[in-house]
């Protein structure tokens, strides 16, 4: 069970029905991590809007595929029950459905193997993997990377931390 219940979409504030209204909008869809986040609007545009804006740079940097890779990768590896389930089912409507056995290209794998790092010790990436990450990507790519990155991990501590349930 949720430590903070979700917001009831119909009787919210005005900011908050404004908000989802936006989101919807733009062509999300409200999850369990998002109502309850909209206690807050301002936690949610921090949070959520702009983590979908660093994913869209993401995506036109790398490729959606490999963008969806990385974030998988990193919710694995912080063994984060919503976020996995979601890129999960997000990876199954790709045909994937064995992500351990899947054949990547080598820039993905890349991509893979840094996302895992910087969620298992960010301050114990290796030069040899930074070197590598130099030889493939841009700077710009880099540091978009990392801040999707962090964002994926603040994702994950949300819902970890306040116990919010994954999507049926």
């Amino acid at each position: 069970m949720s430590r903070i219940p979700m917001i009831n979409e119909q009787t919210a504030a005005p900011e908050i029905r404004n908000a989802i209204s936006a989101h919807l909008a733009d062509g999300y869809r409200m999850t369990n991590e998002k109502r309850t986040l909209l206690h807050n609007v301002t936690a949610f545009h921090a949070l959520e809007v702009q983590s979908y804006a660093v994913d869209r740079e993401l995506q036109r940097l790398v490729g959606k595929r490999a963008a969806d890779f990385f974030e998988y990768a990193i919710s694995v590896e912080n063994d984060c029950i919503v976020c996995t389930t979601y890129f999960g089912k997000l990876l199954r409507r790709m045909g994937i459905d064995d992500f351990d056995h899947f054949e990547f290209t080598e820039e993905e794998k890349l991509m893979i193997e840094y996302g895992q790092a910087i969620a298992k010790n960010p301050k114990g990436i290796s030069d040899e993997l930074f070197s590598r990450l130099k030889a493939v990507f841009s700077d710009e790519t880099i540091v978009v990377m990392t801040t999707m990155a962090v964002f994926m991990i603040a994702n994950n501590y949300f819902n970890d931390v306040l116990q919010v349930e994954p999507e049926p």
